[in-house]
């Protein structure tokens, strides 16, 4: 059968289009980002995030030890357009007294519906239990491993469940995988461990209204940083495999470290980030927000 001339030029306009038309479709689509400035010196280094079930009001952490409170306006599409804070108030230790530097090094962010505010450390491997912001806090019990993990890679994530429990996530990856760390009825244990995947290290966690945790990860070159979010679902029998719902190219955002997870009015599941400028005038902090598609 003698072929058509343009016949070449369709297989290879097909050839092209047909891997596109295959790709799965994103389980999660950017919103839109607002950068966030204070006139304060302590503004900056966020490493922490939470948000209210609307996703207005919001708790920000720097890895300084300092915290604030604050409200986010939106558009109608769910992205932030604006935020106002209270003033950057420091972080006391159990004295009474502003942290010390060296203590000083507050990662990860949890609230209770009681108002309880805890905070994970990554110097001083330990968890604060704040009675709110601003408190006097007593210093939860220890996992043995605390005292094995390398200064500036321990606990980087925190979150809290439905149960409230508290969840850990050292920056440091084991030979097996992440491992999560759970701290209820006053003791630790480390009941899951995530797999690894790639480059990327945890930054943040936080559990969604649907009950799964959902994972903020990191890569970083002197090119930028690469942001990702996997989501995996805890039960009695273990840890599932995880997905992931987004990965951004390399100098997409900043460096994204802080995760809120929340439901907007039409029931669907936001995901809100905040960036760690590293108090370096090169870079930025900023809200950056997506919705699951499910």
């Amino acid at each position: 059968m003698r072929r058509h001339p343009r016949w070449p030029l369709i297989a290879a306009l097909l050839a092209l289009a047909l891997p596109a038309a295959a790709l799965p479709p994103p389980k999660a689509v950017y919103v839109g980002s607002y950068r966030w400035q204070i006139a304060d010196r302590a503004f900056g280094g966020f490493s922490g995030l939470e948000l209210s079930d609307d996703g207005t009001h919001f708790t920000a952490l720097s890895d300084r030890g300092h915290i604030t409170e604050g409200t986010l306006s939106r558009d109608a599409a769910g992205a932030v357009t604006g935020a106002t804070a209270g003033p950057l108030l420091p972080l006391l230790g159990e004295d009474g007294r502003p942290l010390p530097l060296w203590k000083a090094d507050s990662e990860g962010l949890a609230i209770a519906p009681s108002g309880h505010v805890f905070i994970s450390f990554e110097e001083v491997h330990r968890v604060l239990d704040y009675p709110r912001v601003g408190g006097v806090p007593k210093v939860l019990p220890r996992h043995p491993d605390f005292a094995r993990m390398e200064a500036n890679k321990s606990l980087e994530a925190l979150e809290i469940d439905r149960h409230g429990w508290l969840y850990t996530t050292p920056e440091r990856v084991s030979g097996d995988g992440l491992k999560i760390y759970r701290y209820r009825h006053g003791v630790w244990d480390q009941p899951f461990t995530l797999p690894k995947d790639g480059a990327f290290l945890p930054t943040g966690a936080d559990f969604g209204p649907d009950g799964k945790l959902y994972l903020l990860e990191r890569d970083y070159s002197l090119l930028g940083f690469r942001s990702r979010v996997r989501r995996f679902t805890l039960g009695a029998k273990g840890v599932d495999a995880g997905e992931t719902l987004l990965e951004s190219p390399l100098g997409t955002f900043d460096n994204l470290e802080g995760i809120a997870v929340w439901s907007d009015a039409q029931h669907h599941i936001r995901l809100t980030m905040v960036s760690d400028d590293n108090f370096s005038p090169f870079q930025i902090t900023q809200f950056v927000d997506y919705r699951v598609t499910e």
